[in-house]
């Protein structure tokens, strides 16, 4: 995901890496900014804690935090930390393998097109059953392009996709759904997983079948999570990733087009009594819902990112499950 920023640079025109005839200009002292490292590593470590937290807690944390409380004892956390350090440690490198490259591609698209961004700033969540609010960077669009913005927008979902899919898809075929279920939640099934579940068929699966918190495997959270926060990321709202796609394709009519969307996503809130979203939703309208111009609007995209793009905003469609978590009694 990519947000706007305060950085400042000079601006300048630079290079399309699907135009070969295209020349980068050499970098000058007027372009270089400095980019701030101190607090993008902190919370990088602190996310990276709070991911480990949250794989051995068993995806629960707060039922663990709870009885620590009620005992007046750590003995709870302690007893957890030990019996399942090993699916931490796998669910958070699984977790910000998924995150940082879905930034960097990003920010290495910022990079080549010489756009003032941060580095990567992951937002811890050790509270929730994820760990995460996934990571963001700061960039200053207004020095892209409507071809460069495009660039940047999709480099992220698409980068990140690369390393999710495999780990959905070890994630599905390692699923006992033999094993009993029980426990306070299930999780719902984006399309894309329900897809991949279909044709693995792994074991006492049978279609439609609900994944529920006894049958939660590190590899497994992890890829729904990367699927679910690359399906939030492409809504077609605001500065999202979908945001900045979906204006490069469809220039202002997009805000009418994010307006009408924000107007769905809380209508469907409200009426189908899921709070899951609101934070999110909230998030969004703090944010704003229409994209802000680019620095030259006029700029060709070329039939091949039409294509990208308009393929592109099925993301969603594939990878977010609307109920996200769903509780039980």
């Amino acid at each position: 995901m990519s947000e706007p920023s305060s950085l400042t640079n000079q601006p300048e025109q630079a290079s399309d890496p699907f135009d070969p005839t295209v020349a980068a200009d050499p970098p000058t002292a007027s372009r270089r900014w400095k980019r701030r490292w101190r607090l993008p590593i902190i919370l990088f470590l602190l996310t990276c804690a709070s991911t480990f937290w949250v794989g051995a807690s068993v995806w629960f944390p707060i039922h663990f935090l709870e009885m620590s409380s009620i005992q007046n004892s750590w003995m709870p956390v302690r007893e957890t930390l030990v019996a399942h350090w090993a699916d931490g440690l796998v669910y958070m490198a699984a977790v910000l393998a998924i995150l940082l490259t879905h930034e960097m591609g990003h920010f290495l698209a910022t990079v080549r097109y010489r756009i003032p961004a941060s580095l990567p700033i992951f937002l811890p969540f050790p509270m929730s059953p994820i760990g995460t609010f996934g990571a963001v960077i700061g960039m200053d669009g207004t020095r892209a392009n409507r071809r460069e913005m495009f660039d940047i927008g999709l480099a992220g979902p698409l980068a990140g996709l690369v390393v999710a899919l495999p780990i959905v898809w070890f994630g599905l075929a390692g699923l006992d759904f033999q094993t009993p279920v029980h426990g306070p939640f299930a999780i719902e099934l984006p399309l894309a997983m329900r897809m991949i579940l279909d044709y693995l068929q792994p074991t006492g699966y049978q279609s439609g079948a609900q994944v529920v918190y006894s049958q939660l495997t590190p590899l497994f959270m992890a890829g729904w999570v990367g699927l679910l926060i690359t399906g939030l990321n492409m809504m077609p709202v605001s500065q999202l990733d979908g945001g900045h796609v979906m204006y490069t394709l469809c220039g202002r009519r997009a805000h009418w087009i994010a307006r009408g969307f924000m107007v769905f996503a809380i209508a469907y809130i409200v009426y189908a009594d899921n709070w899951n979203l609101g934070v999110m939703v909230l998030l969004v309208l703090l944010m704003g819902t229409d994209h802000p111009p680019t620095r030259d609007d006029g700029a060709r995209l070329g039939p091949v990112r039409v294509l990208l793009g308009f393929s592109s905003l099925l993301i969603p469609l594939l990878c977010f499950a609307p109920r996200i978590i769903i509780l039980r009694s």
